[in-house]
């Protein structure tokens, strides 16, 4: 027993001191500007990144899309009614969500339909923001980069962190 109690004494020690190793020298810390910088280099190469997926998508699967400012894509496959959908107003959508990859995400065969107020940030911004270029009763294929989807973390789900989004959509003319 006392070979026990020394043993373990000698390894207790043995362990404390080990661990006594000199602190490292510190890592310098980046300035504002610099680590600013950083950031923006790294956006601008997730970017031409996503843009260049973009770009292999809309060309692989033949489509014309116009581009908005924000980065949004969108194609009307199908033209609806006359009738433009505009901020404020109710619009119910069938669709179908991939991501650019083409596996599906979330469809209104498995969610139901999605109803929302557009503009009232209930769904991500460019999926609302790509209802005010359409008309009711409107076809379309929409390419929501991750800016405007779910951005860098996803939706906790099925929403993959980064992830470009592309929608098949119908908006559903309720009148």
């Amino acid at each position: 027993m006392k070979y026990i109690a020394k043993y373990l004494i000698l390894l207790l020690l043995l362990v404390c001191f080990s661990c006594n190793e000199k602190p490292t020298k510190p890592v310098a810390s980046l300035s504002k500007n610099e680590m600013k910088n950083s950031m923006e280099t790294a956006n601008r190469y997730l970017l031409n990144e996503e843009e260049e997926d973009i770009a292999n998508y809309v060309k692989r699967h033949g489509l014309d899309m116009v581009s908005t400012g924000t980065g949004l894509r969108y194609q009307i496959l199908a033209q609806g009614s006359d009738r433009l959908v505009e901020k404020g107003q109710e619009v119910t959508l069938e669709f179908e969500l991939y991501s650019i990859a083409g596996d599906l995400i979330y469809s209104s065969e498995n969610e139901g339909v999605k109803k929302f107020v557009v503009g009232n940030g209930a769904v991500e911004a460019g999926l609302d923001e790509a209802m005010t270029h359409l008309h009711y009763g409107d076809v379309a294929k929409v390419i929501v980069p991750y800016h405007l989807g779910y951005g860098l973390h996803g939706d906790d789900n099925k929403v993959p962190e980064y992830a470009t989004l592309v929608y098949s959509i119908k908006i559903l003319d309720n009148q």
